[in-house]
């Protein structure tokens, strides 16, 4: 009788972090990328420390003024942060532990940031941003309707593939009619596809008038009224914090592979093009000049051959067996149509060669343009020849086994919470490297 054991695959977290060691470690920059990508490398290392040290961050983020260190200082139970009734008290980031116990992390931390919209302050605004694109989720924090500064400040971080929470502070201000008309107004000025960013309202300072015995009005600061915000916060994590902490890990050396690879394409993009162009004109002679059907259509395919390998060297990249089944089928229906309009070319070019004892020479006359004609095809087809080599290459690299990305695309198809977290927030856009290709 055989017994059977099973092996326990490891979570989502864990393979997270295996691949993540295995990518860095493997990781060799030459002096190029050393130079250029210093700083983004450097934000990968703290955060795969982050992630081995269980370390998650919350950036508080907003305008000037709408309560953010209030805020936190509500969550936190004290005040540990500096308050003013002048806005703008913040000048600089500032970060205190958050004292809550979360299954899976061993530190959450709370950073106020300065105001994204205080005077003569577009440092203060860059300081803001860029914390906010370190931490693994943001509070954005509202003290009523979307302005345009806010709009343009979420746009960002929201295309950069950070998680918000939207945070409407002061809401003691407001009836709860209003309240609720309040709400809708923020998530219409939204962009469509994060509507469905959860929206919080909260008074983490709220005030009460008072009437003194002399007549006089005073307001008095009341207890906070942040327990739902404090409550979903710590549900969030308890549930997702660890596995959020992982995937903006795995996102973040993504960003850093892509950059790598753009960088890339920048570097060889000139020497690629001389390298087609040459390979075209040697092309389009041969075709031009040879009047024999078959010898074109080897030393075209021969052509293409060599241009695949000398790319493939030049970029230094491999060519994967799925990437060279991909290509085989994009250049299979390119030289498909090109290819018979060749054939007829060529086969009209022999026809008249074959005249020319008939016409006394007169059927060479149209060969020329033939010929000329022939050779341009044989340019494009080069050319487009080395797009789709240069396309597949940098394709194939994100797809290879060991890449964060193609753990990311992995984990989206296997796991529904990876999946939904990934679909919330979509992968940063990038510059079009279509226009990085030869």
């Amino acid at each position: 009788m055989s017994v059977q054991h099973s092996v326990e695959q490891p979570s989502t977290t864990e393979r997270c972090r295996l691949l993540l060691n295995a990518w860095r470690a493997g990781l060799s920059l030459n002096s190029r990328e050393q130079s250029r990508l210093d700083a983004e490398c450097q934000q990968v290392d703290q955060q795969l420390t982050r992630l081995k040290d269980r370390h998650l961050r919350i950036a508080v983020a907003g305008r000037v003024g709408v309560g953010k260190s209030s805020l936190i200082n509500a969550l936190v139970g004290r005040p540990v942060m500096t308050t003013d009734v002048l806005h703008g008290s913040t000048r600089h980031q500032q970060d205190v532990l958050w004292p809550v116990q979360i299954q899976g992390l061993d530190r959450v931390e709370l950073i106020d940031t300065p105001g994204l919209d205080e005077i003569d302050g577009s440092d203060h605004a860059r300081l803001a941003l860029n914390v906010a694109h370190k931490v693994d989720l943001v509070l954005f924090v509202l003290d009523g309707d979307l302005t345009r500064s806010e709009q343009q400040a979420l746009s960002r971080l929201l295309d950069q593939g950070q998680t918000v929470q939207l945070v409407l502070n002061r809401c003691d201000r407001w009836p709860r009619s209003e309240l609720s008309s309040l709400i809708r107004s923020v998530r219409r000025r939204l962009p469509d596809r994060f509507r469905h960013l959860p929206l919080c309202p909260v008074a983490a300072a709220p005030r009460e008038a008072q009437l003194s015995a002399d007549g006089t009005v005073s307001s008095a600061v009341q207890s906070p009224r942040v327990d739902a915000l404090h409550q979903h916060l710590v549900n969030l994590l308890q549930s997702s914090g660890e596995l959020l902490l992982a995937l903006n890990t795995l996102r973040k050396a993504d960003g850093f592979e892509r950059s790598r690879q753009q960088l890339r394409l920048q570097q060889h993009r000139q020497t690629a093009q001389g390298l087609i162009g040459r390979y075209a004109a040697a092309k389009a002679t041969g075709v031009a000049v040879n009047p024999i059907l078959a010898i074109d259509l080897a030393g075209g395919i021969a052509c293409d051959t060599a241009l695949v390998m000398q790319l493939c060297r030049l970029y230094n990249l491999p060519m994967q067996r799925a990437g060279a089944r991909q290509l085989l089928a994009q250049l299979t229906g390119q030289n498909a149509l090109l290819g018979g309009v060749q054939l007829g070319l060529a086969a009209l070019k022999q026809l008249l060669l074959l005249a020319a004892p008939l016409s006394a020479g007169l059927s060479l006359a149209p060969a020329a343009p033939i010929a000329v004609a022939q050779a341009a095809l044989a340019v494009h087809a080069t050319k487009r020849t080395g797009s789709l080599v240069a396309t597949e290459l940098l394709n194939g690299l994100q797809r290879q086994a060991g890449q964060p990305g193609a753990l990311l695309r992995r984990l989206a198809q296997q796991d529904p919470v990876v999946d939904h977290w990934l679909a919330m927030h979509p992968r940063r856009q990038e510059t079009d490297l279509q226009l990085l290709l030869p």
